[in-house]
């Protein structure tokens, strides 16, 4: 009988590294989020936090189709591993900004770690089918997403507790130390050998990309997969970058309560994956994304509704003064929600996506979805930037999502091809 996952190396040490590359992430973000929205935002917070989203996403856009190829063409684990050394000069990076509150050269690092990011991507999807049998995948990708949103998690808070007490020597050590141990796991991810040794790797992006966005678009499930994962990809970013503002300014809640809503989010996103995958069992059941992307348009609209006509906070309040008002607990109960929804949504199409490319494409397939996922993303982010400079509120902006998210519910529906 073969190990758990959690206890095989073909799949152990890519679920390591790519937590401790989440926490890194994350970690750099959220303290870049708290050194803005606390200390050094001003009245251009709100699009200052949106624009540190679309830095580090852009990258996505850019670089995935030459992620995707370099994960076709050589062993996925040799590209692993000297993309994750790589990382350890960006984080040197980070921490230098760090040190000297600097915001650009924060921006600067934020955005090296979006395109070690990107060119990973491909490669952490595109490797799973090739180490794990088909009825494994839906449990594998409920555990590298429950992971990371657990490293989300992680990161937040630690990242909200560097940024309000300043200790750039735990800055330093932290941000370091998870580029270190990022490298060290990669190490010891088996080699996949190279799934399509005849391709050359052209470094014109833009040929390379639409490429790839044809071949995709050439397989009516993929491109479904692919629409289904973006709508996913752009409500999860615009949701993750208007909560820090509307727990601080319609809530009322300081440093700990932003924190402490994060948590919670990231928490039920966990929760949401592994329930997706008891219901799937060893199958892709695409029904789990249709009821997935239902609850999610419900639970966003009624977030913008519970806080239309919220009077600006006049006063940050700790957790438990908020936690304790009515506004408070239903803003956490459709926090949570929506993040249980999200789980629902991703896991079973996204294992629909992998199991449904052939194995010399796969890496260029995630590659060109995560292209469009970011395009979907840089868009929302941008428009939400543009709208929030026009005077759009948050509690529109949640209802917004909510109401488009139900017609995607009804677009998926209406499309939504065989599982296999």
């Amino acid at each position: 009988m073969p190990p758990p996952l959690m206890l095989s190396r073909r799949f152990a040490p890519l679920f390591w590294c790519q937590f401790f590359a989440a926490f890194n992430d994350n970690f750099l973000k959220t303290a870049l989020v708290f050194l803005i929205l606390f200390r050094s935002g001003g009245d251009n917070a709100g699009e200052l936090i949106t624009t540190a989203s679309a830095i580090f996403i852009a990258p996505y856009f850019f670089l995935s189709a030459l992620g995707g190829e370099l994960a076709d063409r050589y062993d996925k684990a040799l590209v692993a591993q000297r993309l994750k050394f790589a990382e350890m000069f960006i984080a040197a990076l980070a921490v230098l900004g760090y040190l000297r509150q600097d915001l650009t050269i924060l921006f600067g690092a934020l955005a090296g770690f979006g395109v070690i990011a990107a060119l990973f991507g491909p490669l952490k999807y595109g490797i799973l089918p090739d180490h794990l049998r088909r009825e494994q995948l839906p449990a594998a990708n409920a555990l590298v997403e429950g992971a990371t949103f657990v490293a989300i998690l992680t990161g937040t808070i630690v990242g909200g507790l560097a940024a309000r007490g300043g200790d750039s020597a735990a800055f330093s050590v932290l941000v370091m130390g998870f580029a270190g141990a990022c490298w060290i796991t990669s190490l010891f991810i088996p080699p996949t050998g190279e799934g399509a040794p005849a391709l050359k790797v052209r470094f014109n992006i833009a040929a390379s990309t639409a490429a790839m966005i044809r071949h995709l678009r050439g397989d009516a499930r993929l491109w479904w997969g692919t629409m289904v994962t973006s709508w996913f990809w752009l409500v999860g970013i615009v949701v993750l970058s208007l909560l820090p503002p509307l727990i601080k300014t319609l809530i009322g809640g300081n440093e700990d309560t932003v924190t402490a809503y994060l948590a919670l989010f990231s928490i039920a996103v966990g929760f949401g994956s592994a329930l997706a995958a008891i219901i799937a069992r060893g199958r892709i059941v695409l029904k789990t994304t249709l009821a997935g992307s239902l609850l999610l348009g419900l639970f966003a609209l009624d977030l913008g509704l519970a806080t239309f006509g919220a009077a600006p906070a006049t006063a940050a309040q700790a957790p438990s003064a908020v936690f304790a008002t009515p506004l408070g607990i239903r803003v956490a109960f459709d926090l949570a929600g929506l993040a249980v929804a999200g789980g629902l949504f991703i896991v079973p199409a996204f294992a629909a996506v992998q199991a449904w490319s052939p194995a010399d494409y796969r890496a260029r397939n995630v590659g060109a979805v995560n292209v469009l996922n970011a395009a979907f993303m840089t868009g929302g982010t941008v428009l939400v930037a543009v709208l929030q400079k026009f005077g759009v509120t948050v509690p529109a902006l949640f209802a917004g999502v909510g109401v488009t998210t139900l017609c995607a519910a009804v677009a998926i529906w209406r499309t939504m091809p065989k599982a296999d």
